[in-house]
């Protein structure tokens, strides 16, 4: 109790202090009318309030040498173990709030960390009941982890006290765990974090006058996902970090998405857009405060969820009802990403896309090794019919090529034409309505003129102008 009054007291205390220092200094947010919802320039480093709280009310703790402070010096050997690693991140997410640091300057400087923290003693030791028994396995789960976790707090952090307040709810549910597993050091080190939380949330719910910054999203989500693995040591279930996981479930969750998301759209994995959860919920008409407070008690009940599972009690319908229930909210939030490709998936579009896919490049090969105009017609001609055109017309190299399929009707038939070059061309004719997949369209049409590009140079007219071979043949296949 007496650490938890210490670290609310001084996080109080100290955020305005924080606040107005760096908002003299200009180390501020300023607002852009679309991702960014404040209307006046926000001080954004309230990160340096949080980790200065946490650390001091442990250095008040151990100088008035109470019962837990005696605790604490007992396990002093890990906690200057983690303790760099923790302080890197927070440099990390300070040098990015002053100079913006690139993404990938940003992961190496938390992988860093992460591995630190593994060599400290923070070690995922399984996952879903399967142990790791060797440490090139539980190296690359841990950064995943730990990194994962940090960058999910920090892609939170997008409306006034989500990102503070989600981090409130997972800190005071390890606190409870720890509590029943009687996991006295846990406990300790999460109870200054949810007091630091706590008040910090007085000037960051909204209408927030200071954020977190990254040296408070990252250090906030590096934390968690540290004491999420302690406390998977002692957890009494076999599935190893599925509590933990379901405690952080709104923060992991919405960066899973964005990461689905924006590889299904082609977007950088890194690059920010308003495609979060909470961008979605503001979206369909929740004001900012009932955005934060719906999270919040998606989060709570998650949190009750990975208690019931951390007990080892009802574990598999525990974890069927959260599976279920993250579905259902999916749905709710109306991605049309996930929609698109489940019936993709579910209709055989996606099998035959990739066929198509397959057959493009392959027909690419072919062309490409085609040495004359002859032989470019006779790979054209075996493929036009798989890319659903019913017609084709080539002019090419003082020669003309004609081929059409039977039973075609030239009144249902749209064109489109392929200019080679000033005398060059290619024709293709296709019937409106047919079942082949119409998305390899113009990618067929980029690859001709792609490779046209490259071979025409190379060719000579065989034959003058004025007396043109025409090849007309009629193919004998069925649409």
């Amino acid at each position: 109790m007496f650490l938890a009054v210490v670290a609310f007291c001084l996080s109080f205390l100290l955020t305005p202090a924080v606040r107005e220092i760096f908002l003299r200094l200009g180390v501020v947010d300023h607002p852009d009318e679309c991702r960014k919802l404040h209307n006046r320039p926000i001080p954004r480093v309230g990160g340096v309030a949080i980790a200065i709280s946490y650390v001091a009310a442990f250095a008040i703790l151990l100088a008035v040498r109470l019962r837990a402070g005696i605790i604490v010096w007992d396990t002093f050997p890990l906690i200057l173990k983690l303790a760099p690693a923790a302080a890197l991140v927070f440099v990390i997410g300070f040098l990015d709030d002053l100079v913006r640091l690139r993404p990938w300057q940003k992961l190496a400087g938390q992988v860093t960390a992460a591995v630190v923290a593994y060599y400290g003693g923070i070690q995922v030791l399984g996952v879903g009941g399967h142990h790791f028994m060797v440490w090139w396995l539980s190296l690359p789960a841990t950064v995943v982890w730990l990194v994962g976790c940090s960058n999910a707090v920090n892609l939170l952090d997008g409306i006034d006290g989500l990102a503070a307040g989600v981090g409130f709810v997972a800190s005071t549910t390890m606190v409870i765990a720890a509590l029943f597993q009687h996991n006295v050091e846990l406990a300790l080190a999460t109870v200054p974090l949810a007091a630091c939380l706590l008040a910090f949330l007085r000037f960051n719910f909204n209408p927030a006058t200071v954020f977190l910054g990254d040296c408070g999203s990252l250090f906030i989500g590096f934390l968690l996902g540290c004491f999420g693995v302690v406390w998977s040591e002692k957890s009494a279930t076999v599935l190893g970090m599925t509590a933990p996981l379901m405690a952080l479930a709104i923060p992991l969750l919405d960066t899973a998405i964005a990461i689905i998301r924006r590889f299904l759209r082609g977007k950088p994995i890194f690059g920010a857009d308003r495609g979060h959860i909470h961008h979605r919920l503001l979206d369909q008409g929740f004001t900012p405060r009932r955005t934060a407070l719906l999270l919040y008690g998606a989060g709570t009940i998650a949190a009750l969820l990975s208690l019931s599972v951390s007990s080892g009690r009802f574990e598999l319908p525990v974890i069927v009802v959260f599976c279920l229930a993250v579905w259902i909210g999916i749905q709710r939030l109306g991605y049309i990403e996930f929609g698109t490709a489940g019936r993709l998936l579910l209709t055989g579009s996606f099998h035959k896309l990739l066929r198509s896919h397959i057959s493009l490049r392959s027909f690419e090969e072919n062309l490409f090794s085609a040495k004359t105009p002859d032989e470019c017609w006779v790979v054209l001609k075996n493929a036009y019919h798989e890319f659903g055109f019913h017609e084709i017309h080539m002019q090419l190299a003082g020669r003309s090529y004609r081929e059409e399929c039977p039973q075609y009707k030239p009144s249902y038939i749209w064109r489109i034409e392929i200019p080679l070059s000033d005398h060059d061309f290619i024709r293709l004719g296709r019937e409106f309505n047919v079942g082949t997949p119409q998305n390899t369209v113009a990618p067929f049409a980029d690859s001709l003129r792609k490779i046209f590009d490259l071979k025409i140079p190379t060719f000579s007219l065989s034959e003058p102008l004025d007396s043109v071979e025409t090849l007309h043949g009629i193919a004998s296949v069925g649409r």
